[in-house]
């Protein structure tokens, strides 16, 4: 049977882990009011972005002869590489870098091939394979 000492500091622990459950609830809860205010500042931007390129799509249908339509040979290649700027996203940043060195490798080979990339792990993707000629980086 535990004596008034250990159930007085059993109570005394069960409250600091309770003021510490309500303090990560409160900061999580103003992470995620954040997060959903970004997202809805966002949607002007996104729609904007839906309209031209739907009105892009409907002028290109009917314009068979544009110069945006017509096949040519593939010399350049612009790849855009997304990733988190963490480690935390599991092998999310691992399969991009993959994917855009497959690519590379295989899809554009002997194409200049230049980079746009967001997020800081995507900045690995040109160094982990440097037996082809460094491509242009622009980081965003």
């Amino acid at each position: 049977m535990a004596n008034l000492k250990e159930i007085r500091t059993r109570i005394a622990s069960v409250s600091s882990t309770m003021q510490i459950t309500s303090a990560m609830k409160m900061v999580s809860a103003a992470k995620l009011k954040k997060a959903q205010d970004a997202i809805t500042t966002l949607r002007p931007y996104a729609d904007k972005q839906t309209e031209l390129l739907q009105n892009l799509s409907a002028s290109l249908d009917g314009d068979i002869g544009s110069d945006y339509t017509t096949q040519r040979e593939v010399n350049k290649v612009l790849l855009v590489a997304i990733s988190s700027n963490r480690g935390l996203a599991g092998a999310f940043n691992s399969n991009i870098v993959k994917a855009c060195n497959t690519l590379i490798e295989e899809s554009y080979k002997g194409k200049q091939v230049d980079f746009i990339t967001l997020g800081k792990k995507a900045n690995d993707i040109p160094v982990s394979y440097t037996h082809l000629t460094l491509p242009t980086i622009y980081s965003v």
